[in-house]
């Protein structure tokens, strides 16, 4: 049977990669493109790689007309908080301006069914809890800024022509790892996320996990999160792609409707790794807000969806698994075997490597 195939930008990323092995898996062929500033080459095995960065208008020509895909899945994104604060320019030219690029492609060669890799940071700090998709979004960062403009622009282009089918699915905090041990989360230098941060102190490699705040109006002064597992993550885009076939304008949260402050998250990891985490308080993060929970009931009810993987020691257990078998990520001795013995991803072009 000749899969069908879709066009996944970032798929050399973590959410990507296991988005990718699982549109596999459900009959489709993931064409990754990827400028590996922040994905790797190691992680695509499922499919061709093409190596270009979104707002190079001529290698996004040349992959849709060589792949035909019938979809496009937009992950590629600068995606760390924090620095979105300290870099705003970087954040709204990839984010905003490389979506842009994506979508006048898609409308030179014909794709108007896009699923857009959004976030719960377009809700800023929520009214009330869980978070609904129906809340105000008055983000709070320009991570979050530039994911509520790509939003906006995107209705916009479906109530001008319902021809475009666009989803929208806000993630809530992704995590975890793909059983095979064959992909994983690999943070760029220091970790800017909670988990392989923790995963790093665990193993020996950090000497202690900085919290940001311990003065939150939480039950214990941390930040509260909604960690959901990147499989069941991976199967709401796969759910929501063929949704696309039927209806547009589509936006759904994704997260598993259960909060865990930080402190919660490192007693429950040190249970599972059996080592001792050593914390140290720092100053607050700017664009933080106190606790971020879903409510993904719309998704459970219009696509069937449910959080199969997304309990916290589950979670940890998958990470710290990839962790001690990776310790140093993708760059580790076992993993060029791993990715050979599943198949050898099809380098096609390289472009200017930039942020997307």
């Amino acid at each position: 049977m000749t899969r069908r195939p879709v066009l996944v930008t970032g798929g050399a990323g973590f959410i990507g990669s296991h988005t990718c092995k699982l549109l596999s898996a459900a009959g489709y062929l993931p064409v990754v493109y990827d400028n590996l500033s922040r994905g790797n080459e190691k992680s695509v095995c499922w499919g061709p790689l093409v190596v270009g960065d979104i707002r190079d208008r001529r290698t996004l020509d040349r992959v849709i007309t060589t792949r035909r895909p019938q979809a496009i899945i937009h992950f590629a994104a600068l995606a760390y908080v924090g620095e979105s604060v300290s870099e705003p320019a970087d954040y709204y030219s990839t984010n905003v301006a490389g979506t842009i690029a994506v979508l006048d492609a898609a409308q030179r060669h014909g794709i108007d069914n896009i699923i857009f890799s959004s976030s719960c940071a377009t809700y800023g700090v929520p009214d009330k809890l869980p978070v609904s998709e129906a809340a105000p979004q008055n983000p709070i960062s320009p991570y979050g800024r530039s994911k509520l403009m790509i939003e906006q622009i995107l209705g916009d282009l479906h109530r001008s022509d319902p021809a475009w089918r666009v989803g929208c699915l806000r993630y809530f905090n992704p995590v975890g790892a793909h059983e095979s041990g064959l992909i994983g989360e690999e943070p760029d230098g220091i970790p800017n996320n909670l988990m392989p941060y923790i995963a790093q102190v665990a193993s020996g490699r950090r000497d202690r996990l900085g919290v940001f705040g311990g003065d939150y109006p939480t039950p214990d002064g941390t930040c509260v999160r909604d960690y959901v597992h990147v499989l069941d993550l991976a199967a709401a885009h796969v759910r929501a792609l063929v949704a696309l076939r039927e209806a547009g304008g589509l936006k759904y949260n994704v997260g598993s409707g259960k909060g865990y402050s930080v402190r919660q998250v490192v007693g429950i990891a040190e249970q599972v790794t059996g080592r001792k985490i050593t914390t140290v308080m720092r100053p607050r993060r700017p664009g933080d807000p106190a606790s971020l929970v879903a409510n993904s009931r719309k998704l459970q009810r219009e696509l069937g969806w449910r959080p199969l993987h997304s309990d916290l020691q589950t979670i940890i257990r998958s990470a710290w698994a990839w962790h001690i078998r990776h310790p140093d990520g993708f760059g580790s001795p076992n993993v060029t075997s791993l990715v050979g013995a599943e198949s050898k991803p099809m380098v096609e072009s390289r472009a200017i490597r930039s942020a997307g």
